[in-house]
């Protein structure tokens, strides 16, 4: 095989090579370049039959090869980002794969990709590409992640230098053919948008990206609001886009899937005790795979995922609504822990690309919870018929893994951490994997996340915000009263004539036979079996903030409707919120597709909107952004500024940093400590409580303010812009927007208190 055309995206001139190769660089790249060759060299030799051993991989049975010249794409492409690496080396690189599935075949798919200049084409575009290095066309060879009789996983992993514009690259796969119907894209060509050295990563946020199982699809018009995502990325492309969680919905297999014949047991002690044999897995297996073709087939969210890099992290839905939150000794039957190890697959597949670890083709019993150590069984022969599953991979670098596997996903969980360009870093949460009704995450995991980003950090002089992934609300209003109710003795009555003359058949859950909306409340981390471990975890983010003098931020989604949570310092304390570290922004956006909840609940969640107290220092409370209802409509009472029940997405962008010398501001005062007023009245910012604005860039927040549009950007140099992109219509298939926008400021040095 040659040289060029390995895992690897080789620069054609090998005196522009770069330093970072030689360290970080080696671990997302040499042991692709290994494995594609391999693949190659075994690929050569097959000639109709394969599925003997490879030397990377596990491999199993025989299967018919299609012969086609050309490949049959029954998926993506998929663009991931993976993170940076060279920072130290004075050498950035920026670092990504590509996806696709293919129907099994003997042909090794090649990948080329070239720099088309300047994102804005505008004056001495040319002069700009003609000077840049290490931009010439690339090739790259995929690398078999997967493949059973049925597909084929393939990966190319991308390796791109940062320039000193914001530069528009485009990859084509040569000799492809799309099978998906549903696609409207028939081209191979594909672009993206890779930041400047030193621009920041302009981010798009979105969650719930599906609909619940019974929803009318074609009254909500599908997902509209992917439109107007492509849209906005045209006219100022997204870096990013993070995935909060639930990217798809595999509901359905308990409704029109496999698992129907089992929901429909009556009888809890036979549903706890139902086998999850090797048919049932094969059944769940296919459901898994396609559905998740369908979903990431389906257009507009198709484009999307080939045009703008992705990060994903996890929720319920990925896997089945509630788990991980209905009772414990239910969460361990054969076919919840079955089906976690199912979804677990293709999650590290479609959303991650790579293969899936061994533990997941198990289905065999474990005890994890509270046994630090536990030892993982291997794979299941049966399970290894007829497939291959690439081996030997490092873990790549972007992982914060677990110590110990989950207590019913049995794998380990897998946190993020990554730089999103020049000063923002970017902490993802598995909040799903460990989880329980009484926990979110083990306390050693913890341990480890906050380790690490502390190093990374520590180590990296030009951050100056922590934007932070749970997928769940943290600043919420408490909806304590209302799981009292939902557990106590008054709902006996009512649960017993369910069973027997199915009386409120719809108020309980098929599963554990509980009130159908207590798992998501035991999901929320204000729920009361969760308030201690929510104090822990704010406090350390709190103590982080000022230790390392950057402003965390928090994404969440989960709940189907928009809002804005925060944390403070209390007033009486009189800490200016550009100097205060427990200043915490939780930004709630969700959900992109799914619908949204009854008007009533999002009036009930305003009301309940008090000021409550973390500690004798901190105060929370929602802020009220939402000036008026999107377009003409009437979606919540005249009273409710602070929630709101529609479809939605957000955009985070960093402002113009000006002010901040030599491009490094941690730790370090940015400008002069003040920001300008991004709308009149802002001077007059004298916080009297959390109702009122505790800062000039929450002043006139709504949809007059400068930030509103997800395109122009605020006056707080260096701080964050935050446009919630609400939907007006839902009917409109084009899924246009009204945009909600306010500021986050850097966090500046000041008395520490």
């Amino acid at each position: 095989m040659d040289e060029n055309a390995s895992g690897r995206l080789r620069r054609q001139n090998p005196d522009n090579a770069v330093e970072g190769d030689k360290a970080l660089n080696g671990v997302y790249q040499l042991q692709d370049n290994r494995i594609a060759s391999a693949t190659a060299n075994t690929m050569s030799n097959i000639t109709g039959l394969h599925g003997d051993k490879a030397q990377n991989g596990t491999a199993g049975g025989s299967r018919i090869a299609s012969l086609n010249e050309e490949l049959d794409i029954m998926c993506g492409p998929l663009l991931n980002y993976k993170g940076m690496s060279g920072e130290r080396a004075n050498a950035i690189l920026w670092h990504g794969s590509v996806l696709i599935v293919t129907n099994p075949g003997p042909k090794q798919p090649e990948l080329k990709l070239k720099c088309l200049g300047p994102a804005d084409q505008g004056a001495y575009a040319s002069q700009k590409l003609e000077n840049s290095q290490g931009i010439q066309e690339h090739a790259a060879a995929g690398v078999k992640l997967y493949e059973d009789s049925e597909k084929t996983f393939w990966r190319f992993t991308l390796e791109l230098p940062f320039q000193d514009f914001e530069a528009c690259w485009e990859y084509l796969l040569p000799n492809v053919r799309f099978l998906s119907r549903l696609s409207s894209q028939t081209s191979s060509a594909r672009t993206f948008v890779v930041p400047s050295v030193s621009q920041s990563m302009r981010i798009m946020f979105h969650s719930c990206n599906g609909f619940s199982v019974g929803t009318d699809e074609d009254a909500w018009s599908g997902p509209a609001l992917w439109n107007d995502v492509l849209r906005i990325n045209d006219s100022k492309p997204f870096h990013v886009m993070i995935g909060g969680g639930d990217q798809i919905y595999n509901d359905g297999v308990r409704v029109r899937g496999p698992l129907r014949q089992w929901t429909d047991i009556a009888n809890p002690h036979k549903r706890r005790e139902y086998p999850f044999g090797e048919g049932l897995r094969a059944d769940c297996d296919k459901y898994y795979f396609d559905n998740y073709v369908r979903w990431f087939s389906t257009e507009p969210f198709a484009t999307a995922n080939g045009q703008i890099p992705q990060v994903n992290i996890w929720d319920d839905h990925d896997i089945i609504d509630g788990f991980g939150s209905y009772t414990d000794h239910f969460m361990k039957c054969p076919v919840f822990r079955g089906i976690g190890g199912v979804s677990f697959k293709y999650y590290c597949l479609f959303q991650h690309h790579i293969p899936p670890p061994k533990p997941t083709f198990t289905i065999a019993p474990r005890q994890t919870m509270g046994t630090p150590g536990t030892i993982v069984t291997g794979a299941e022969p049966a399970q290894l018929e007829d497939a291959f599953v690439l081996q030997g991979m490092q873990e790549d670098p972007s992982w914060i893994i677990g110590a110990r596997p989950g207590p019913y996903v049995e794998e380990r969980s897998r946190s993020l951490y990554m730089r999103l360009g020049a000063r923002i870093g970017f902490l993802g949460v598995d909040a799903r994997t460990e989880r329980t009704r009484h926990q979110v995450n083990y306390e050693d995991t913890y341990d480890r996340i906050f380790n690490r980003v502390r190093s990374e950090i520590s180590s990296s002089a030009e951050i100056t915000h922590l934007i932070v992934l749970l997928g769940v609300p943290i600043a919420y209003p408490r909806l304590a009263w209302l799981e009292s109710i939902f557990t106590s003795p008054i709902i006996g009555p009512i649960r017993f004539l369910s069973k027997r003359f199915g009386v409120a058949g719809g108020f309980f859950n098929h599963f554990d036979g509980q009130v159908d909306l207590l798992d998501d409340l035991d999901d929320h981390y204000t729920a009361r079996q969760h308030k201690h471990e929510r104090k822990r975890l704010l406090l350390r983010l709190q103590a982080l903030a000022q230790e390392q003098n950057v402003r965390v931020t928090i994404l969440s989604g989960d709940v189907h409707l928009a809002a804005l949570g925060r944390f403070y310092s209390k007033p009486k304390l009189n800490v200016p919120a550009e100097q205060d570290h427990r200043y915490m922004v939780n930004i709630v956006s969700s959900a992109i597709t799914n619908k949204p909840p009854p008007k009533a609940v999002a009036n009930l969640l305003a009301r309940r909107n008090k000021i409550h107290h973390l500690d004798h220092h901190t105060d929370e409370t929602l802020m009220n952004i939402f000036d008026k209802d999107p377009g003409d409509s009437q979606r919540t009472a005249n009273s409710n500024n602070c929630t709101m029940p529609s479809r939605n997405y957000a955009i985070i962008t960093e402002a113009p940093v000006t002010e901040i010398a030599n491009g490094s501001a941690n730790g370090h005062v940015v400008g002069n400590g003040t920001a300008s007023p991004p709308f009149a009245g802002a001077e007059n910012t004298h916080k009297k409580d959390g109702h009122s604005p505790v800062h000039s860039g929450e002043v006139g927040a709504g949809t007059r303010h400068v930030a509103a549009s997800g395109v122009h950007r605020g006056a707080m140099p260096g701080g964050l812009d935050v446009s919630i992109r609400v939907e007006i219509d839902q009917h409109d298939r084009e899924g246009k927007t009204e945009g909600y926008g306010f500021s986050i400021p850097s966090l500046t040095t000041g008395d520490k208190v």
